[in-house]
């Protein structure tokens, strides 16, 4: 199994993130090339080996002719879709840049169609994004761990004027997984980018120190500033998982690492599905109106689904079956929750694997009020649409139409955006 630690104590960003793949051994010409098959216009990369305070790093030279355009998330996605890419390097492209479209959407009040992304939308940050993904698949990273990212303090300039560090969008994108400013005596400056954070919390499968592993290759990667007294760079040690002192696989190999969520599904590059729990109790003697309460309390808790059966006990009693589906890292506050809110005094357990498609969300525009579309791929293509209930209820309410019709409106229109 795979393993890529991410130390990103010192911050994050897209061409940081490139020279520490350089550096941990993946070939330049893997990366141009991707980049090359994406870019609408000429892209240069180069490596350069230098210093950042005591490290020796890779810097990686992203050189672009001056463009003034400034692509739409559509754009970019088109960009993508129509690119002659790996399908696992496009998958992961598609869902970093949805990811920054989704953030910068929300901190700005508008759709994610409607993002113009400026810096992130760039041509260098579109090298960044396919650079770093097709890096991290030529790794055959299984899992990818993350340290709490650093993100620095002051204010940025950007596009929108002079903000406080974090960025709105980066603090969007870090929101549920471990950050912190830097360690004592960090300069004050922007030390994680928008293309840093939406690239980490897409490759992340679990947040945390480096997990035992035996380590193959170490990479450092250097950003583009050099502040006296500060190494501006990023790690990555790339190795296998290591059995640990005493412990047993159930499975007869090495014993892995609970994986956490971080900011989103499993990346659908992993070379295996990732194992999860259902925890599930018998239940004839709750009252049936606090049974959607402790669903609710479960997927509060951590559950990715949480759902009742009703079942027919013994002596003819009528009861419910009470499921939730758990990462083993959320499998604790999960059981908590059953004997807490239900009337249960015991839980079983079993292990699942379970096999996702790769997901997007898309967002259309019904009468003037967005709904969000989740959609599912299946070897790039869209096999499945799905419009948000809860948007799709606002939008019915605020038109006065019927559900079913805004239903099936926002699904054409995605059909089409999709397409």
């Amino acid at each position: 199994m795979s393993v890529v630690w991410v130390d990103a104590s010192s911050g994050a960003s897209g061409d940081m993130l490139l020279g520490a793949l350089l550096g941990a051994g993946v070939p330049l010409p893997v990366i141009a090339s991707a980049v090359d098959a994406v870019a609408p216009e000429p892209v240069d990369l180069a490596a350069e080996q230098v210093s950042r305070g005591a490290l020796a790093a890779t810097r990686c030279h992203v050189s672009i002719a001056d463009s003034v355009h400034h692509r739409t998330w559509t754009d970019v996605r088109t960009l993508l879709t129509d690119a002659s890419l790996d399908g696992a390097v496009r998958d992961l492209a598609l869902r970093v840049f949805e990811r920054l479209a989704v953030a910068e959407g929300a901190v700005h009040g508008i759709s994610p169609e409607e993002v113009h992304f400026h810096e992130v939308g760039a041509l260098d940050a579109i090298a960044d994004v396919v650079g770093v993904c097709a890096g991290f698949v030529h790794l055959g990273a299984t899992d990818v761990v993350v340290s709490p990212v650093a993100v620095g303090s002051g204010s940025v300039r950007a596009a929108h004027g002079t903000l406080s560090v974090p960025p709105p969008a980066v603090a969007r994108l870090l929101t549920g997984v471990p950050s912190f400013a830097g360690p004592p005596g960090h300069p004050s400056m922007e030390m994680c980018t928008p293309t840093g954070a939406a690239l980490l919390t897409t490759l992340a499968t679990s947040w945390g120190d480096q997990p035992p592993m035996v380590t193959r290759a170490v990479g450092v990667g250097a950003g583009g500033r050099d502040p006296e007294g500060w190494s501006n760079a990023i790690r990555l040690l790339v190795g296998e998982a290591a059995v640990r002192a005493g412990a047993e696989s159930r499975h007869g190999g090495d014993v892995r690492a609970d994986p956490a969520a971080g900011g989103g599904i499993f990346p659908p590059w992993r070379e295996s599905a990732p194992t999860e729990l259902v925890i599930e109790a018998n239940i004839d003697d709750l009252e049936p109106r606090l049974m959607p309460g402790a669903i609710d309390a479960l997927l509060a808790a951590g559950a990715r689904d949480a759902w009742a059966t009703p079942i027919l006990m013994k002596k003819g009693r009528p009861a419910y079956t009470l499921h939730a589906l758990t990462r083993p890292d959320a499998a604790d506050a999960v059981r908590r929750v059953f004997f807490r809110e239900t009337s249960t005094i015991g839980v079983r357990e079993h292990e699942v694997v379970k096999h996702a498609l790769p997901r997007e969300m898309l967002t259309v525009t019904v009468g003037g009020h967005p709904v969000a579309v989740k959609a599912a791929r299946l070897d790039g293509e869209i096999v499945n649409l799905q419009p948000e209930w809860d948007d799709v209820a606002r939008a019915a309410a605020a038109l006065d139409r019927p559900a079913i019709d805004v239903l099936a409106a926002a699904k054409a229109l995605a059909v089409r955006l999709g397409m």
